[in-house]
């Protein structure tokens, strides 16, 4: 926020006030004689007169004010006509240095709140100053009551203004006192506003490489800036820093650029990039002089041909230094190139706005021709793809031509009836919906129609006979009554458009008298940049129409409508509730948070997350050694997963021979290590810490007992200390750190183990609230422009409230709003909005239920257990802040009303886990932990089994489950024959079937973009082709996965019916090889991920429908087990509902335990993770002299591709292997074998 000048709160006076002279309506009227104080707010004894109000027949009213000169603007208070009951309850506020070209000032949604009665004053502040003469304030409510009146202040001061005109051919020269000027700090201040979208504004260089440009790009300011990078002098290599949007709009903006040393903020109004420079100095050295307004010179060394700069700047300081004042006062070290003025040119481009998609159109008459035919030419930006820029109707009848926006291209098209159709034209060009400024020109003489766009060279048409317009041109849209045809109405701007090469007045339009019109704003050019800032979370791409954004969260790994939602689950033991197997998994410790996700290892038997180090050997030297170890994750994510897992733990291992740990006279150690945050720890594994002994000790096992570690005892053999370090706070080890190798003799092989948590200590996190009163308290959420809430509760009371926090006006509050109804409501200023999700079964029924309630600046959702997933939409153009104040409170209110009985657990907020259990501690009326069977984390019910809370015990409820027993563990198989099927009809349609964690879409909010699909299998089959399982509906969409003829796994995607479907191969080895294969399929909007047990790269293929036939021809003969798909089992229904109207079986069907062999295929994967640990070790060999480098392999497979609805892209990196020959260890063991391998076998597509 920019803070503005000392006591700049002044009361601006006098005022010039204007109305708009509206033909249709009898304006009130300000008369030279009436005081202007009438209409100024009186904050001491008010005057009994005073306010403006416009006649009622006035349609369009606005109050403008001329401040006589420029002033800095920073609030505006508003007060109701005096002694009436008019009064404006909200406005839009416009500034302007013209009165001709006008800006909004956008405060948050644009709107400012106005009063609620004729005497109170509201005033309101600006979040940033506007440098201006003209205001205007456009009413938008009022009283309802009464009429519009108010009276009026402006509050700021005046301010010395230097200003520059330049006219795209001339610059300003500041040069130096010596040949070169090196600085290490600069700070650069100046304001501009430009004609057009390209224009350098600043440049300087140097002849060692350093350069500073700053330029208008596309209506975006970039900056290069290089210090003492060569290879980076020329063009191709330069790398621009860009700030701002839509800078080329005639209006002012302040740049600011501070720099010390490599780090750079820029500023532009009030958005900043901080940013390191490029280049190996601390210095930027510049020769002879920097230039302002263009590149004079373009034959420079180094430098590269740009547009000169077109428009003022005002208040230009470099390094202090006034240029502009020093230019004015013809000073010698300022050179003027061509004509710079000291005044600043107001140029006459006055801009109208389409408001409306549907209804919204220009009309204007056709200006007569001598020569036939007729010519339009104007200029228009927008950010829609489509939209009607042109329509005319032609003579000879009965024909008419139309230009449009058509797929950001521009079309042309002449409709005839009864003559030969002439081709549509479209440009070659395309990007019309830019947001830029594009100027068209179309002529229809000598028997062609000619266009030209921007500077592309122009394109014609051959006619068959003259055209003559018939009536008006239309432009932006058209009445339904003189265009009998749908196209898109044009949102957008529009300015300078000539008929037959005759100005059109945009002003003789909006008083009457000239054309008529429909939902136009004149006099301004009200495009905003809706991805400016970027609202996409995660790295998400913004993309914009005139009204909306949307985010492609596309390879980001998070989903949602502005990529909040984390795609991956924030455990391994949350992947573990969910029936998954062990294996590699993308995990994200902070859920929603801004760490992104992490690949590791999950022994879902012993819950155990396994993160690998991936260091190379250490460099050795003959005195002190060191190695530093990197990890499969960052330093952040590791700290996240330690945090949030029940106990952590790292093996150590020192082998020495005649290399000590911590035997020394003064007792410093001669070996340490390193922990997560860089301090040093001298206890080694197996003790505890902050003492300087090991395992031995503590087992009283050491070799030598007058030590306290075998290493220490110093002898000839080799000796071994190993130790497990458990203690949280300290790992995972960062570094370690060896001493005692520079003796003669003295050698030691260190190996530090992969790092291992357990549990997820959130999961069963829980407090119990036993009185309406209580309540636990946390910080204020930071929630303002997105939050997501989840939590389990169970309860027998039938209402309470579960969270709840509050603003001065704002709040957000989850709540049980009935025994069968949970709510979710928060207000942004836009006034309360609410979802509710009713279940057909009560939820106070003492069992275990899951809520997930998020809120961001597009859409609010919320989620109770497998309900359908309900969405309030944003309202267009409002509040987007959530304002809150107030401590969160858990499980009650502030008020201590409605306060919730029963227990709450898991409770996250953007991806934070709460601990309910240590503030449960010190609050009255509420307990930690949760009472029950169904309580802890011994995971009673496994496979996605839910537990039920009994009276004297519990059971397992399986219904979601694809495994069956008692406590859903036991795999549900069935062998199939070539004339066998089950077929399930699910009860909801399929673009809604959607579990627990389903979420929004990244780029649309229908549902068919929202559906998330989890699908899991094992087969075993010698068949090929096969069809393993298709999903589909009424219309034709389909889901499909078969084994192709070659038997590898084909996936087919087929949602978009007038298109192909897409496919791909995830594993192209033959699966129909008699063994057992679990595939794993999961989608969220547009992306999919698929685990395999085993496979190669994917590969993409389309147009295969003859190959699904085949596959569908074929059926299946072999033995399916545990088929889930989202919370549906249709397997498991069909042995277990064989009456039931929902399943259909054709063909014999066997029970088989086919699914046993899963078992023993999961327990050899495991066993072969902890034969890869045992030999995954980082090792190194210290000793006086180096005689042999140990050999380390790493492999590693990552696949990416894109699918569905976008290209297909593929990436893979390669294995890379390294050897070197071992003979150092003879006297330790005989052979050294290293093999570290990591193979994932997650494949990930961004569909």
């Amino acid at each position: 926020m920019r803070h503005f000048p000392l006591k700049c709160n002044f009361t601006l006076k006098p005022f010039i006030l204007q109305t708009l002279p509206l033909f249709t309506s009898g304006l009130y009227t300000f008369l030279q004689s009436e005081p202007l104080w009438q209409l100024s707010i009186h904050h001491g004894p008010l005057s009994h007169s005073g306010g403006w109000s416009p006649m009622v027949t006035d349609q369009e009213p606005w109050l403008q004010v001329d401040l006589r000169e420029q002033m800095e603007v920073t609030a505006v208070a508003t007060q109701g006509r005096y002694d009436s009951w008019d009064w404006v309850s909200s406005y839009l506020l416009l500034y302007s240095d013209t009165a001709r070209a006008w800006k909004q000032y956008r405060h948050e949604d644009g709107r400012f709140v106005g009063n609620v009665n004729s005497e109170a004053v509201v005033q309101n502040k600006l979040s940033h100053a506007v440098r201006t003469r003209f205001l205007r304030l456009v009413p938008l409510d009022w009283n309802p009551s009464g009429w519009l009146g108010l009276r009026l202040e402006a509050y700021g001061c005046s301010y010395k203004s230097y200003v520059a005109d330049f006219d795209s051919r001339s610059s300003l020269l500041y040069r130096f006192n010596q040949k070169s000027m090196s600085t290490v700090k600069d700070v650069i201040s100046l304001r501009f506003k430009s004609h057009q979208a390209e224009g350098v504004l600043l440049h300087g260089e140097g002849q060692r490489g350093d350069y500073i440009t700053l330029e208008l790009h596309r209506g975006r300011l970039d900056l290069y800036l290089n210090l003492g990078e060569i290879r980076l002098r020329f063009s191709s290599g330069r790398v621009a820093v860009t700030v701002g949007s839509l800078l080329d709009d005639q209006q002012w903006h302040s740049v600011h650029i501070e720099r010390f040393n490599k780090q750079v903020n820029l500023t532009v109004d009030s958005h900043t990039q901080h940013f390191q420079t490029k280049g190996e100095g601390h210095s930027l050295e510049v020769d002879y002089e920097v230039s302002f307004g263009g590149i004079p010179l373009p034959g420079k060394p180094g430098t590269f041909l740009r547009k000169n700069f077109h428009g003022c700047m005002e208040n230009l300081y470099y390094n202090g230094i006034n240029i502009i004042d020093l230019a004015k006062r013809r000073k010698p070290q300022i050179h003027s190139v061509g004509n710079v003025t000291f005044s600043c040119s107001q140029p006459q481009l006055v801009s109208c706005t389409f408001l409306s998609s549907s209804s919204s159109f220009l009309s204007l008459p056709s200006a007569a021709s001598a020569t036939g035919g007729f010519s339009v030419r104007f200029q228009f930006r927008t950010w829609n793809p489509d939209g009607l820029l042109l329509a005319v109707q032609l003579n000879p009848e009965p024909q008419r031509l139309e230009m449009q926006i058509s797929n950001s291209r521009l079309q042309l098209t002449l409709h005839s009836s009864g003559r030969p159709k002439l081709p549509n034209h479209s440009t070659a060009q395309s990007g019309f919906n830019d947001g830029l400024w594009h100027s068209v020109s179309l002529n229809t003489r000598n028997l062609q129609i000619t266009l030209a766009v921007d500077s592309e060279p122009s394109s014609s048409i051959e006619l068959w006979e003259q055209l003559e317009p018939r009536g008006n041109l239309y432009f932006g849209g058209c009445p339904t009554v003189d265009c009998q045809y749908l196209t898109p109405a044009f949102q957008g701007c529009v300015r300078l458009i000539f008929i037959n090469s005759q100005p059109m007045s945009l002003n003789q339009v909006q008083q009457g008298l000239l054309g008529n019109y429909n939902e136009l704003q004149f006099d301004t050019c009200n495009i905003r940049d809706r991805c400016l800032p970027n609202l996409c979370e995660h790295g998400g791409r913004c993309s914009q129409t005139w009204s909306s954004f949307s985010c492609d969260c596309s390879g980001t790994g998070y989903s949602g409508a502005t990529c909040h939602n984390s795609i991956y689950e924030s455990s391994c033991e949350a992947y573990k509730l969910i029936g998954s197997s062990s294996g590699f998994y993308s995990i994200d410790p902070d859920g929603s948070g801004p760490l992104g996700p992490a690949q590791v290892y999950c022994n879902m038997t012993g819950k155990i997350i396994v993160i690998h180090t991936l260091s190379p050997l250490p460099f050795l030297s003959s005195t002190e050694n060191w190695q530093k170890f990197n990890y499969s994750a960052s330093a952040e994510q590791l700290r996240a997963i330690v945090s949030g897992s029940e106990q952590c733990q790292q093996e150590v291992v020192y082998n020495c021979k005649k290399s000590r740990l911590f035997n020394t006279k003064d007792g410093s150690p001669l070996t340490w290590w390193l922990d997560w945050e860089g301090e040093k720890r001298s206890y080694w594994g197996g003790f505890l810490p902050g003492v300087q002994q090991c395992s031995c000790s503590l087992e009283e096992n050491c070799m030598d007992m007058n030590y306290f570690c075998n290493c220490d005892a110093d002898t000839d053999a080799w000796a071994n200390d190993t130790g497990i370090l458990s203690y949280k706070d300290h790992l995972p080890v960062s570094q370690i750190v060896i001493g005692d190798t520079n003796r003669t003799g003295s050698q030691a092989v260190y190996h530090i183990g992969p790092l291992r948590c357990y549990g997820d200590k959130s999961i069963w996190n829980a407090a119990s609230f036993y009185q309406e009163s209580s309540y636990l308290y946390f910080p204020t959420l930071q929630a303002e422009l997105a939050s997501d809430i989840s939590f389990y509760f169970k309860t027998s009371t039938p209402s309470g409230v579960f969270l709840e926090n509050q603003g001065l006006k704002d709040f957000i509050r989850v709540e049980l709003s009935s025994p069968s109804v949970v709510t979710f409501s928060f207000d942004v200023g836009n006034g309360p909005a609410v979802l509710s999700v009713k279940s057909h079964l009560p939820l106070n029924d003492r069992q275990w239920h899951y809520v997930r309630a998020e809120r961001n600046v597009k859409e609010a959702s919320l989620q109770v257990d497998q309900l359908p997933l309900r969405f309030l939409e944003a309202p267009a153009d409002g509040h987007l802040r959530l304002r809150l104040s107030s401590q969160l409170f858990v499980g009650g209110t502030a008020s201590q009303q409605r306060g919730f009985l029963g227990c709450i657990r898991t409770l996250t907020v953007n991806g934070a886990s709460f601990d309910l259990e240590e503030r449960a501690k010190m609050t009255p009326g509420v307990t930690s932990g949760c009472p029950g069977y169904c309580s802890g984390s011994s995971s009673l019910c496994h496979n996605r089994g839910r537990c039920i809370e009994k009276s004297n015990g519990y059971v397992c409820d399986c219904s979601q489950s694809a495994y069956g027993g008692t406590t859903c563990n036991q795999e549900v198989s069935v062998s199939f024959d070539m004339e066998s099927s089950v077929t399930y009809t699910f009860q909801e349609p399929f673009s809604v079937m959607q579990n627990r964690s389903s979420q929004a879409s990244s780029v649309s909010t229908e549902s068919s973009s929202r559906a998330r699909e989890d699908v899991a299998f094992s087969f075993v089959t010698s068949q090929r082709p096969a069809m393993l399982l298709t999903v589909s509906t009424f219309s034709q969409q389909y889901i499909a996965v078969i084994l192709a003829k070659n038997g590898s796994l084909q996936i087919w995607y087929h949602l978009q019916t007038d298109r192909s479907p897409d496919v791909f191969s995830p594993v192209l080895t033959n699966l129909a090889d008699g063994r057992l294969h679990r595939i794993r399929i999961h989608r969220v909007g547009k992306n999919l991920y698929v685990q395999v047990s085993s496979g190669e790269p994917p590969k993409g293929r389309e147009n295969l429908n003859e190959e699904v036939m085949q596959a569908a021809f074929k059926g299946f003969i072999g033995c399916l087990s545990s088929v889930q798909f989202n919370h549906v089992a249709p397997l498991k229904a069909a042995l277990t509902n064989r009456g039931s109207s929902l399943v259909t079986i054709r063909g014999p069907l066997v029970q088989s335990n086919c699914g046993a062999l899963a078992e023993s295929t999961s327990h050899t994967l495991q066993d072969k993770e902890q034969h890869g640990n045992s030999t995954q070790k980082d090792l190194a060999v210290i000793a006086g002299v180096v005689t042999a480098v140990v050999f380390i392999a790493v492999c590693a497979l990552a696949v990416i591709s894109r699918l569905l609805y976008q290209q297909r892209r593929a990436q893979r990196s390669s294995s890379i292997k390294e050897e070197n020959r071992h003979s150092m260890y003879t006297d330790y063991r005989t052979e050294l074998h290293l093999n570290n391998s990591v193979r994932d076998s997650m494949k990930e597509y961004y569909i």
